[in-house]
């Protein structure tokens, strides 16, 4: 069975409210009429039963029926029936009346023969036991008449009122539910070719502009990652290109003619290196593949990072002191964490840092231990990095300096995303800054338990 539409629903909603209201409004109105002419017919009855007790006062008088005669000729659908008090019918001022009324005292209504009736039982006399009883008789067939038309004009007016409203509710639901319609085209038409399309969030609802800046937000992610992926794809045919013409290469210019065993071994050794920097890069694409699909779980042991970042240093040293760079480390914190994992992040930056120091400089290891947490940063002087390039320095195969060339046989330009893979799967946060001469990398960890 076919689902009914959203606009569908609101509009039978809409028309279901409004037939439930218009059907209490209608019911409680007409429980209100008939309640006053309920009334009205009380008063009226009890002033007459007073004066017919009044003209009623000497029942054996001659005048009697002279009196109930005048009295009832100025209520013309009134009726009186007196029983005594042995049960036989003493007076009926109309032949028509019904043979069988209610005896209990007070207010009823009866029905006979197509004739509504509202019926007053009262003694005549109201200090004597045994007095007669009258019976008033008031002809309300035109009372219930009106009451069977209001209830058919509720009923009707409930009808169209229902339909009137599920029309409008229709075209309302319709109208407000366009800007939902626009956004449904549009991600229909959005494609690998199409991810810069926006919903105009200007004319639109409060309700669905938040939906609608949620959208462009999420096009705007997905044209980001799209474009990251399509440069990744770039980025790696770039980087494999120039070491496998390399190896191509080589090899068929050692293959021209016959050499002598040494040029062969010569040339494999050559082969070699490339192919091991191939296959560093093929792990490190893998690494950060399981990073991204959550798979890097990290061991959880006791560390002291001033340790940590000592070995590293002493491993540095050499090369720190080729390029007249001086290292230093200042204080310490304990935490839990993965000791290989964690050096290879900080190996990476002191790598980084390395290169870009120059000569009488200097790099520097922070570690500042909190409560909760804990801040390790590496930082060097030298020439700065651009305010708009900090974002992409943890972006894959992203260089921060133009003049290296691609298909290097080191730095592939994938050590800083590394090492951010490594610190989000520890808890943490990395972010690069660079002012006045100085570039830093600041790490914050979690201390664990």
């Amino acid at each position: 069975m076919r689902r009914l539409s959203l606009s569908n629903r609101l509009a039978l909603l809409f028309a279901a409210c409004t037939a439930v209201v218009s059907l209490f409004a209608g019911v409680l109105f007409s429980r209100a009429s008939e309640a006053h002419f309920v009334e009205l017919d009380q008063q009226l009855l009890d002033g007459k039963l007073i004066g017919l007790r009044r003209a009623l006062d000497d029942i054996q008088s001659s005048e009697t029926e002279s009196k109930l005669a005048d009295e009832l000729s100025r209520q013309a659908d009134l009726s009186l029936r007196i029983i005594g008090s042995d049960g036989q019918r003493l007076y009926d001022s109309s032949d028509r009346l019904p043979k069988d009324l209610p005896r209990q005292p007070g207010l009823s209504t009866v029905s006979d023969d197509g004739t509504d009736y509202r019926v007053l039982n009262a003694p005549l006399f109201l200090d004597k036991p045994d007095s007669p009883q009258l019976t008033l008789l008031l002809d309300i067939t035109h009372h219930q008449h009106f009451l069977q038309r209001m209830q058919h004009l509720i009923w009707l007016t409930v009808g169209l009122s229902a339909l009137a409203t599920a029309l409008l509710g229709a075209w309302a639901a319709r109208s407000g539910l366009r800007p939902l319609r626009r956004m449904s085209a549009v991600a229909s038409g959005v494609s690998g070719q199409s991810l810069n399309a926006r919903l105009p969030e200007a004319g639109m609802p409060p309700e669905l502009a938040e939906m609608a800046h949620s959208f462009n937000a999420m096009l705007g992610r997905l044209d980001d990652s799209f474009q990251r992926l399509s440069a990744f794809s770039a980025d790696i045919a770039h980087e494999l290109r120039t070491p496998l013409s390399n190896l191509l290469t080589h090899t068929q210019v050692t293959l021209t003619r016959p050499r002598p065993i040494e040029d062969y071994r010569e040339a494999l050794h050559s082969n070699l290196e490339e192919l091991q920097w191939m296959a560093q890069l093929v792990n490190d694409m893998l690494y950060l593949a399981k990073a991204d699909h959550g798979l890097l779980m990290p061991k959880r042991e006791p560390l002291e990072l001033a340790e940590e970042a000592d070995v590293l240093l002493e491993f540095f040293a050499p090369l720190a002191e080729d390029a007249q760079v001086k290292l230093s480390r200042d204080g310490s914190a304990r935490m839990q964490g993965d000791r290989s994992m964690l050096r290879r992040a900080l190996s990476n930056l002191l790598d980084n840092a390395l290169r870009f120091t120059p000569a009488n400089g200097e790099v520097r290891v922070k570690i500042i231990e909190q409560p909760t947490s804990l801040s390790l940063t590496v930082e060097n002087s030298g020439e700065g990095i651009s305010e708009d390039l900090l974002p992409r320095l943890f972006d894959r195969f992203y260089r921060a300096d133009p003049a290296r060339r691609e298909g290097s046989s080191e730095h592939a330009g994938l050590g800083l995303a590394i090492t951010r893979s490594i610190i989000r799967a520890h808890g943490g946060q990395i972010r690069c800054e660079s002012d006045n001469g100085w570039t830093r990398f600041v790490i914050e960890l979690p201390k664990g338990d």
